[in-house]
């Protein structure tokens, strides 16, 4: 079969089409014809080196794919299953602990820029019925990350106001699911075309950060002065003086991404005063998955998908991503 690899210490141009052999599964484990994969911030931290992995590394985190063989223990899967990975394979319900964060395919261990993978039963859940290979590979991080930041670390009604920024594969999720539940959304990008994009998804008022510098405060005048219940921040420290400028009391800024930088200033005493709270996310638990899933086929959300390239192109894709020029997300299909 074919491989990406990436030699160390990382470079796009480090990525290199080689030839692995697959292996049998043993007891426990299954092995997956991975049909797509989809590209994640996470992805492009390993494959640049701002995340160290071991030299020859197959990147990649999320997979989606057909099970080809399965380990004589296996009661959960059959042969011709259709499958998702687990972005972390460890971690099964309840809250994060450094234990279940273990184990990341594509960073800790070898991911799904392979056309056969062989892992635990336990890294893969069902796909949804409604989606395609490409469509589900999608699922297993930027959509679990958004569903966690609406339907697991707060108590969203319908009704309630999502600030989403921007317009990659989180946000996207994060106003599709806003959507669903019935929320009302408030979308930011610097661009007037992607904003109008975001208004077809659904966000009933657009802000062009670039040209509102305080769209904080316009965001919360949107609500007619009430307050966004939930900010789902992908820029990080820069944006978060606004994102608490927009928070209602007793809001939530759900905080996934660090686009504007690793650190900077936390404007305490005003997320103090309404009485905000500040949650890191990295994605969910195999129970919020499943539910998730569920969600996804009850209502046959479709996710967007900016454009997809084949294994060999992955530099292409991740060159692609590294221009902040997509919608959605973008995908390799094996």
């Amino acid at each position: 079969m074919q491989a990406m690899s990436l030699a160390a210490p990382g470079g796009i141009d480090q990525l290199a089409l080689v030839d692995v052999e697959p292996r049998a599964p043993s007891s426990h484990e299954i092995q997956v014809a991975i049909k797509a994969s989809s590209l994640n911030f996470h992805d492009y931290a390993v494959v640049v080196g701002l995340i160290p992995a071991a030299d020859g590394r197959i990147p990649m985190s999320d997979g989606a794919g057909v099970v080809t063989a399965v380990g004589d223990a296996v009661s959960d899967f059959s042969v011709g299953d259709n499958v998702i990975s687990h972005f972390f394979p460890k971690w099964f319900s309840g809250r994060p602990t450094a234990a279940c964060l273990q184990g990341v395919p594509g960073d800790h261990v070898d991911g799904f820029a392979a056309q056969s993978v062989t892992m635990p039963a336990a890294a893969f859940s069902r796909s949804p019925k409604n989606l395609s290979h490409i469509e589900a590979a999608t699922l297993s991080c930027a959509g679990l990350t958004a569903w966690r930041a609406l339907c697991v670390e707060t108590d969203l009604k319908p009704g309630d106001w999502v600030l989403v920024q921007g317009s990659g594969g989180v946000s996207v999720f994060a106003l599709q699911f806003a959507r669903m539940m019935g929320c009302r959304v408030i979308a930011t990008s610097s661009s007037d075309a992607k904003l109008e994009r975001l208004k077809e998804l659904g966000a009933e008022h657009l802000i062009n950060y670039r040209e509102n510098s305080d769209w904080g405060t316009t965001a919360f005048e949107m609500t007619g002065g009430k307050g966004v219940d939930l900010v789902v921040e992908v820029g990080g420290p820069g944006n978060l003086p606004n994102s608490v400028n927009a928070l209602a009391v007793d809001g939530c800024i759900s905080l996934i991404g660090v686009l504007t930088g690793f650190a900077g200033e936390v404007p305490t005493a005003a997320l103090m005063t309404k009485n905000g709270r500040l949650s890191g996310i990295t994605v969910g638990s195999h129970s919020d998955q499943f539910a998730m899933s569920s969600a996804v086929e009850a209502h046959d959300l479709k996710p967007v998908i900016d454009c997809s390239m084949p294994l060999e192109a992955l530099g292409e894709a991740f060159r692609h991503q590294e221009s902040q020029k997509h919608f959605g997300k973008i995908c390799v299909e094996l």
